[in-house]
């Protein structure tokens, strides 16, 4: 056998895997999803920093907000529950033996007979405040994890036992559907800010809510969610508000695809959800891909509502870079929003770390590690799809392109861009280019031409402008 033409054909399979691994190849006629912007929850952080001193409030804002920063625009509020003020049904102050006092929420109603007391929630409602402030454009959603603990089986809002059983009474669906209402109500009459949406879910069906649990928490089987959607839907619309409703923010999307397609199945159901939220902590691209066309198919706006992860330093704020990147890709939301800004102890979970009862605070390798992502994937811009999965490519509204690209790698690599079609009119218009690595916090770095060394464990983001 003459094996010369068989080695041949094996050396040219590999040298072409090799340069297509090297390059990225952008068609800017392959266009995604137009983007609404980046986000973050509000609770349990701002339930702590809304009591720091004023200077200190505007400065984590600023942070969190300005075009320099983070450029985040989407917030989450959270209308807590409100756990039983004499602890009759669970371990007092459980939440902040689990997950600390920044997770124990206050309601606004103690009772069925009870007034509001609109003075509750001083915290979060003071950090919203100031990012309607700074924010003029900022979009508002308001969820929840627990209704008020008179209206649960447990008279927790922990959740109820077993876990995996729903803690909200049938009997108190259209009290809690009033509840919700009345609270965004409060805000648009109060403080001139409508949500946008209102989510009466978080991660429902799930196995860990439970009594004397570590969080606000309520099991709603997909079932519950379809027989409370048609209950609060009348209380909404007749409230006045412009408000509509998202759900089911599951933290699976294999769940979430499953509460879709019952919502459909339902056949009335569908139409009470403007907005399908869906959370990436369990996900496979298999799933986001289905998420993804239910979405489309049936005209639903489809955010990546909530996501985090741990790890260790650098290495684990790249492993959610990934995830973003892969969500982006995959499920083609047209908002990606984050789980916690600060917290305490840690740099995996927050992008800025502190300590929430000396006001001491200070940014992490995670917020640059986002930064090369929000500050220049800004609202308006729209994705173009590329075959790189370690690769984010968006046209901003004034027409540059910009390029994310990451190395989660422990050895340094070299990527080519090429413009489809375009390689020589863009090779000397590269705007900016910026990195973060183990070294490096979003440092602008230079390049030869449309190639760029890529250090282990970074990410790099390139803004050109195209003609």
């Amino acid at each position: 056998m003459n094996i010369k033409p068989i080695l041949l054909f094996c050396l040219l399979v590999m040298a072409t895997a090799e340069s297509n691994a090297r390059s990225i190849v952008i068609d800017t006629e392959r266009r995604a999803q137009t983007f609404e912007g980046w986000g973050v929850s509000l609770c349990w952080w701002a339930n702590m920093c809304g009591k720091w001193d004023e200077e200190k409030v505007d400065e984590i804002v600023d942070w969190l907000t300005s075009p320099e920063g983070l450029n985040y625009n989407i917030f989450r509020y959270n209308i807590g529950g409100g756990d039983d003020p004499q602890w009759r049904h669970c371990t007092p102050h459980h939440m902040a033996k689990g997950k600390g006092e920044r997770a124990e929420m206050e309601g606004f109603k103690d009772g069925p007979d009870c007034d509001y007391d609109w003075s509750r929630d001083e915290g979060q409602r003071r950090i919203m405040l100031k990012i309607k402030e700074k924010r003029p454009d900022a979009i508002f959603e308001a969820f929840s994890n627990s209704p008020p603990y008179w209206m649960t089986y447990s008279g927790c809002v922990g959740g109820n036992i077993p876990a995996n059983s729903d803690n909200l009474r049938p009997e108190y669906y259209e009290a809690f559907a009033h509840y919700l209402v009345d609270v965004c109500k409060h805000y648009k009459e109060a403080y001139g800010i409508e949500f946008r949406t209102l989510e009466p879910f978080n991660e429902p069906v799930t196995n860990y809510w439970n009594t004397s649990g570590s969080q606000e928490g309520c099991y709603f089987s997909t079932e519950s969610q379809i027989a409370f959607l048609k209950v609060l839907k009348p209380v909404l619309d007749a409230s006045g508000l412009g408000t509509v409703i998202s759900a089911s923010d599951e933290t699976s999307v294999e769940q979430s695809v499953k509460d879709f397609k019952a919502y459909a199945n339902d056949g009335t159901a569908l139409d009470i959800v403007s907005q399908w939220n869906t959370h990436t902590y369990h996900a496979t691209d298999d799933a986001r891909r289905e998420i993804s066309e239910l979405a489309r198919k049936h005209g639903k706006r489809l955010w990546m509502s909530e996501v985090g992860d741990g790890g260790r330093g650098i290495f684990g704020n790249l492993k959610v870079a990934k995830k973003l990147i892969d969500d982006i890709r995959h499920i083609k939301p047209v908002a990606w929003v984050d789980w916690q800004y600060i917290e305490e102890f840690n740099d995996q979970w927050c992008l800025v770390t502190g300590h929430f009862k000396s006001q001491r605070y200070h940014k992490i390798k995670n917020y640059y590690v986002r930064q090369q992502f929000s500050r220049f994937l800004t609202a308006g811009c729209t994705f173009i799809e590329t075959e790189n999965d370690e690769t984010l490519a968006a046209l901003s509204q004034d027409n540059n392109l910009v390029i994310v690209m990451l190395n989660k790698g422990r050895e340094a690599v070299t990527r080519e861009i090429r413009i489809k079609g375009k390689k020589e009119a863009v090779r000397h218009e590269i705007i900016k280019a910026y990195r973060t690595s183990i070294n490096e916090d979003l440092t602008p770095v230079s390049s030869d031409g449309l190639t760029f060394s890529l250090p282990a464990h970074s990410v790099t983001t390139v803004i050109m402008r195209l003609p």
